[in-house]
């Protein structure tokens, strides 16, 4: 497997999304936006809440994609099974003794559909592959 892999155009990107959203989480979101909401008690629709699930989902897809994906139907299986596992996980709390927040597999959710649809819009299906 490793000596098939190739650093693509497309990987580049992926990497490049998904570091992208880790380093918008951890320079600008969690430092400045979420206690700049909170202190003004400005409603954001939860956003503050759920920034970290956003864009690490965000992070997380793309990076598993500049990793592991090879086809375009490859990249929409992970990026389901991803998006499906971090449901999973968020779900799987009350094990680690913490509650499960509802907003945040709300975000994981809209968040995964979001990068399937942007996925889908980049990288269009092949008349080829159309018909199976």
């Amino acid at each position: 497997m490793l000596r098939q892999w190739k650093l693509t155009k497309d990987r580049i990107v992926f990497f490049a999304i998904g570091f992208s959203a880790v380093l918008l989480y951890e320079f600008l979101a969690r430092p400045l936006y979420r206690p700049y909401i909170y202190r003004n008690g400005i409603n954001d629709y939860h956003l503050a809440d759920t920034i970290g699930n956003t864009l690490g989902t965000v992070a997380t897809i793309f990076v598993f994609l500049g990793v592991f994906g090879n086809t375009r139907t490859q990249n929409l299986f992970l990026i389901k099974t991803i998006t499906l596992s971090v449901v999973v996980y968020e779900l799987a709390h009350p094990l680690l003794g913490k509650p499960i927040d509802p907003w945040d597999v709300v975000a994981t959710l809209v968040t995964g559909v979001l990068c399937l649809v942007l996925y889908r819009l980049t990288h269009p299906a092949k008349e080829t592959e159309q018909g199976s």
